[in-house]
């Protein structure tokens, strides 16, 4: 009986090896945002605790529609292994570092490793996949231009495949 219980539990995915997928310090951090986002601290995400992380981030308009998608993403209910699963496999079709650098040197070729605002802004907001206004405002907040009006698409890069910046040396 027990080899079938393995067997079961392999083929539904809640025992795979998604703690193999990151480093010890990224499981420690995805814990932390899972903690945080369980607000009412029962070991699972649900509705009420996604509407209150939105509140918390200054969202309080949240549609119940946008947070039952969200949901929906789940094959059941989240708990951390869930949680961290599902990060797994959107991480998996992420691309690796030297491909968005990459993209980015194009709109580079002084290779300065800095690209002008306004110049980042034309080229999200009017080719390809194109960033809303308000997809900008949420870029540039997060990722805010030196005094200048430059943007260091090295340290952005870093960011977007590390979650933390460069060790500046």
């Amino acid at each position: 009986m027990a080899p079938k219980k393995a067997k079961k539990r392999m083929a539904d995915g809640s025992n795979s090896n998604v703690f193999s997928m990151f480093e010890q310090a990224q499981i420690q951090e995805f814990k932390e945002a899972f903690t945080i986002m369980d607000q009412n601290r029962d070991g699972f995400i649900d509705k009420n605790d996604l509407r209150d992380t939105f509140a918390a981030l200054g969202r309080v308009n949240v549609k119940q529609e946008e947070i039952d998608e969200m949901l929906k993403e789940a094959p059941g209910p989240i708990n951390f292994t869930v949680f961290l699963t599902m990060f797994g496999e959107k991480l998996k079709g992420a691309d690796p570092e030297d491909t968005i650098l990459n993209a980015f040197k194009v709109f580079d070729p002084e290779g300065k490793g800095v690209l002008r605002k306004d110049y980042v802004t034309e080229m999200l907001t009017t080719q390809a996949d194109r960033f809303s206004p308000e997809e900008m405002v949420q870029m540039f907040a997060a990722f805010p231009p030196d005094v200048t009006g430059n943007l260091d698409y090295n340290n952005l890069v870093h960011i977007i495949t590390h979650g933390e910046e460069k060790d500046q040396e």
